[in-house]
């Protein structure tokens, strides 16, 4: 049976990071049971799949780092990639085929033959929703007794800004802006907890509004490989100078990818990849944030027209599709180090930002 109530999704992600089956159905396909490769085990992979033999399903990003594309089953660059079952595709061969930080220590061995994907639809929520749990998206498939099944539409539902509410609300004089207040969002349906931190009184004009992604490395422990913790900390300085505006923070580590996937590509970074093609390798698309929900938090603030404070076209672009003018792209700009000077050319050489 589908589950399609709204909380559906959140059951996989909950099964997913238990090592546990699920299966997505969509309409029109068969149901595909997948089991994450990340969070299982032999013995799991046995119970899922007792024939011994069993195809895996990695996204186009992956396939084309494993060089699987020139085939004909594999060609399409928006279309996840299924790679047929193999006598030597077993338990560890199916984590390397998952996990690009072990191609260099795990050559493959191969050769691996890809298949037409017959639930197309399936296969993509698939690696959605891998992103969303933040895990590799790479599953074993069509095995069986799935803890849970639902629709693609369950995924869509558990990101869904509209569902985001204002939830509380606190003075919190902070380094910069004592006069701050932090206001918090949540969804029924997610466990992302956003918060906007107000800095000033409204004074009849735009605010200036800075949109920043969660950054554990760089805002708490003062990671120098980026240049978050700097921007958030002259973003805060900056809206105090204009008079007033507000800071969002939002729940989006890693570009979207999750800490654990961010640290993934921090490890590829270091055998010599940029930060565009660390992220691609890993199978995400080179950003996977969504700035709906920021839009909405400005709507529930009562904002609908901002100064954005950003060298990130996309961002602008992102507000304004979601009903949020944008009055004035503000620059942010920041000195480099020695440690991020790639990045940032990277940014503005591959992703365009106008540095």
């Amino acid at each position: 049976m589908v589950d399609a109530s709204p909380r559906a999704a959140a059951k996989a992600i909950d099964a997913m990071r238990r090592g546990w089956p699920i299966a997505i159905q969509a309409e029109g396909e068969d149901a595909l049971p997948l089991l994450a490769v990340e969070t299982a085990d032999p013995a799991a992979l046995d119970a899922f799949a007792p024939a011994g033999r069993y195809s895996v399903l990695i996204s186009s990003g992956r396939a084309a780092t494993l060089k699987l594309t020139n085939q004909l089953a594999a060609a399409d660059p928006e279309r996840p990639v299924v790679v047929a079952p193999a006598p030597w595709l077993d338990f560890d061969t199916a984590r390397a085929l998952a996990d690009p930080a072990l191609d260099l220590a795990t050559p493959l061995k191969g050769p691996f033959r890809t298949e037409k994907i017959d639930r197309p639809n399936a296969a993509l929520a698939a690696i959605r929703l891998a992103r969303i749990a933040g895990l590799l998206p790479a599953f074993v498939l069509d095995g069986i007794d799935p803890e849970v099944t639902i629709a693609p539409e369950a995924i869509a539902r558990h990101q869904d800004a509209r569902a985001f509410r204002l939830a509380t609300r606190a003075r919190l004089p902070v380094e910069g802006a004592e006069d701050a207040e932090i206001v918090a969002f949540r969804s029924p349906d997610s466990a992302d907890e956003h918060v906007a931190l107000l800095i000033g009184q409204p004074d009849g004009r735009p605010p200036l509004v800075r949109l920043h992604s969660e950054c554990l490395t760089g805002d708490v422990l003062g990671s120098l490989k980026c240049d978050c913790g700097p921007q958030l900390r002259a973003a805060i300085a900056a809206i105090r100078a204009h008079g007033w505006g507000i800071l969002l923070y939002l729940r989006q580590e890693g570009r979207g990818i999750g800490l654990v996937n961010k640290l993934r590509a921090y490890r590829l970074q270091d055998q010599g990849y940029d930060t565009v093609d660390a992220n691609t390798r890993l199978g995400f698309a080179v950003d996977a944030r969504e700035f709906g929900v920021a839009a909405r938090m400005l709507a529930l603030l009562g904002q609908r027209q901002v100064r954005l404070l950003t060298n990130n076209p996309a961002k602008v672009a992102g507000l304004e599709a979601a009903g949020i003018a944008v009055a004035e792209r503000v620059p942010h700009r920041l000195p480099a180090n020695p440690h991020n000077e790639r990045y940032l050319a990277t940014k503005r050489d591959r992703t365009g930002h106008q540095l």
